[in-house]
């Protein structure tokens, strides 16, 4: 959910509003692929960044004349930000499904810096090409009803994050990959391959190829320590920023615009915006239950941890031995925000964060 994006389910939208945010999202989605699928997102941290910061702003002053305070961060934050333009379920999904497209249809484009699978390289902006847009479109379009369902039926979890997910099997089902892939180790979640830089085996009689056999999502955030001290960072920061400022995605902005860096080929740049996102999340649910502020960031951190250990399983099974993006930030944010979501309708937790 991201936020308050999108509620209104497909069943009993008004034909006219569903048109328009169909259109939308065809668009959002070739937007995505236009620019690539990592950059797409960076867009979402800033967007979101500004609308936050304009909600916080309105916190302080009030509401503007003529305007109750709160519309114009909503409008920024939830219809551009998780919204049709840059919302992960839709330009970011647009562009993972169209990298995975390339990769099948165009491998003489991959680019000579890229080791993996090209179908895997989100950093890739496709420009003008038209197939590759429409491909863009289509799962735009996918990942907008993904979510509009979701939320309609009151699915309890992050109907995005969800969404991220399942365009991304989707993607691998559509154009021939497979949903796991071979494993290259002595069990999946083994990623010593990479490390010795073994080579996948060919079907067709045991030649190596140049890709190799297992493929971490990132090859500076994959060990277990290292992922498990990020983690407990980026959640402290996450929940304190929400104590600051009130704002659950402040946190997780910041996270997505860092990610430009990585981006521009800056190395060893942290992904953090699941871990974030959960921290602040941590920090709203324990304020519920404590009235300690140094105990709310130590469970912020604990959410961080949690949250980076999720992503981190989930790359090891999912990402790391097929040849496309699945999301291992969207799994993890999609995976913990549904234990959330059902501890609180069970009635053990005090709220359910941002849900």
């Amino acid at each position: 959910m991201y936020g308050t994006v999108l509620q209104l389910p497909v069943v009993g939208m008004e034909a006219e509003a569903f048109v328009v945010l169909l259109i939308a999202a065809l668009a959002g989605g070739a937007f995505g692929a236009a620019l690539g699928a990592l950059p797409s997102f960076v867009f979402t941290g800033f967007v979101v960044f500004l609308g936050e910061g304009i909600a916080v702003l309105e916190g302080e002053v009030g509401g503007l004349e003529g305007i109750a305070a709160g519309d114009i961060a909503t409008g920024i934050t939830d219809v551009i930000g998780f919204g049709a333009v840059t919302g992960p379920h839709i330009a970011f999904a647009g562009g993972v499904a169209a990298t995975a497209y390339a990769g099948r249809k165009y491998p003489e484009m991959k680019p000579g810096g890229w080791d993996y699978h090209f179908g895997k390289d989100i950093l890739y902006a496709f420009g003008t090409k038209p197939d590759i847009l429409a491909v863009g479109a289509i799962f735009g379009a996918f990942g907008m009803l993904i979510t509009q369902v979701m939320n309609g039926i009151g699915f309890p979890t992050d109907n995005i994050a969800l969404s991220v997910v399942a365009t991304a099997f989707l993607a691998r089902l559509a154009f021939g990959y497979p949903l796991v892939g071979k494993v290259g180790g002595s069990n999946i979640l083994d990623m010593s391959p990479f490390e010795r830089e073994e080579k996948r085996m060919a079907a067709d009689g045991g030649t190596t190829t140049n890709r190799l056999a297992t493929e971490p999502w990132l090859a500076h955030q994959y060990e277990w320590s290292g992922v498990t001290t990020i983690g407990l960072i980026g959640g402290v920061l996450g929940g304190f920023i929400w104590l600051e400022t009130g704002s659950i995605f402040m946190g997780y902005a910041i996270s997505a615009m860092s990610l430009l860096f990585l981006n521009l080929g800056v190395e060893k740049i942290p992904v953090t915006h699941h871990i974030t996102l959960l921290g602040s999340t941590g920090a709203v649910i324990a304020a519920s239950a404590v009235g300690s502020d140094p105990i709310v960031l130590l469970v912020a951190g604990a959410f961080g941890v949690i949250s980076a250990l999720i992503g981190e399983l989930s790359q090891r099974v999912f990402y790391s031995h097929s040849g496309t993006h699945v999301d291992p930030p969207a799994m993890a944010i999609a995976a913990f925000m549904l234990v959330i979501g059902v501890l609180y309708l069970a009635g053990l937790l005090p709220n359910a964060g941002y849900l």
